[in-house]
């Protein structure tokens, strides 16, 4: 798989168009049509869009097309019906939730995968996205910390005592050195050996030789976001790059891990980089997809942006499940301060998978709270056994 490529419209003249109840019509493009530049792993250059619909769709008429494609068909949304699905009015949000819901219900089932995650190395990390406090170029008040190997072990035990299937070892780092690797393996043996639940990891970047190791270790899954629109990614983070993001992706998915990758919305991004974002995630199909909002850090670059509107979270969440029909769409960090008491809402919106208890830096709900809204709403929580 190569990142995705947009091509300028002069290079797919006589492509089959498409047209979709959006704000545009989309043009088919094929290697043939890209030439070298579908070669390459790094995507073209974002160009301008292909075409411009002669009229837009009703509310009604677009609500009727993702009906009909995505709850009866099973296919996604592409880039731009989701855009046209974000720029939805209020009054039309009841109807998109219940549609979503009903996709995730069809597509997904009705049990919710529960997680825990634990932070391994808490800051210090050399990289500078501009919405994490955790990175060491920014004046935050958080300080690099180490976990030690009892102490992942015991926090792997409180997740599965929830009733978690899954459990994540986080490390702010670029990648993994030779230090992290080692206390890795021995953590996901130690855990492995006291306590069943799967086990998940995000590092970083890794190399190919990384991805192999942490495959033969018995890692479950792998979590690497894209976090934003290619084209926004510049302006959120300057000390990588998009496409290496894409790239570490690409490496897990083709060693047989289970893919976890996804965004954080709020950090400047327009709708159409929502829209482009939603495209770029299904063409990488992910198996897990976290929906992040901003929660301003102090000392941080996006330290004064403020929350994502509670009402554009939920199209948002369920655009994006109207794109990916069949991933887990997991809430994430953020979700407090951006719905507060709508919680409910997005999880009869699209939502199918929660991260209990506290994030990295930032405080969650308690996992009692959760746990609760998951019995009240009758949603059961998938075990363990339904995962292996």
């Amino acid at each position: 798989m190569t990142a995705p490529v947009t091509a300028h419209p002069a290079s797919t003249a006589g492509s089959p168009v498409r047209v979709v109840p959006g704000a545009r019509t989309e043009t088919a493009v094929t290697r043939e049509d890209t030439g070298a530049a579908a070669e390459t792993s790094a995507p073209v250059s974002p160009a301008e869009p292909v075409a411009v619909a002669a009229t837009e769709p009703s509310p009604a008429e677009l609500l009727a097309y993702a009906r009909s494609e995505v709850l009866e068909a099973g296919r996604g949304l592409d880039e731009a019906a989701v855009l046209a699905v974000l720029r939805l009015p209020d009054e039309s949000l009841n109807d998109l939730l219940a549609l979503a819901h009903e996709v995730r219900m069809r597509w997904c089932g009705p049990e919710v995968e529960v997680e825990g995650i634990v932070s391994l190395k808490t800051g210090g990390c050399p990289e500078d996205c501009h919405f994490c406090s955790q990175s060491g170029k920014f004046d935050s008040p958080v300080r690099s910390a180490w976990l030690d190997v009892p102490s992942l072990v015991e926090a792997a035990r409180q997740t599965a005592a929830t009733g978690a299937s899954e459990f994540c070892i986080v490390a702010a780092v670029r990648g993994p050195d030779a230090r992290l690797m080692s206390q890795i393996r021995e953590g996901v043996a130690a855990i492995r050996a006291a306590v069943e639940i799967n086990i998940a990891c995000s590092l970083g970047m890794l190399t190919q030789q990384q991805v192999d190791e942490l495959t033969e270790l018995g890692v479950h899954r792998y979590n690497h976001n894209l976090e934003t629109a290619r084209s926004h990614f510049a302006k959120v983070v300057t000390t990588h790059s998009w496409e290496e993001r894409w790239e570490t992706c690409e490496m897990v998915r083709a060693a047989g891990m289970e893919l976890c990758c996804g965004a954080i919305l709020g950090v400047g991004e327009s709708l159409e980089q929502r829209a482009e974002l939603a495209a770029q995630l299904a063409l990488l199909e992910p198996d897990e997809v976290p929906m992040n909002f901003l929660n301003p850090r102090p000392g941080t670059p996006f330290g004064d942006y403020p929350p994502v509107a509670p009402r554009d979270a939920l199209r948002a969440i369920a655009a994006f499940r109207l794109a990916l029909p069949r991933t887990i769409l997991r809430y994430s960090g953020g979700r407090e301060i951006t719905l507060g008491d709508l919680e409910t809402q997005g999880m009869l919106g699209g939502i199918n998978a929660v991260i209990v208890g506290n994030y990295l830096t930032t405080l969650g709900r308690p996992a009692e709270s959760d746990l609760k809204m998951l019995a009240d709403l009758s949603m059961p929580i998938k075990s363990l056994q339904a995962t292996l």
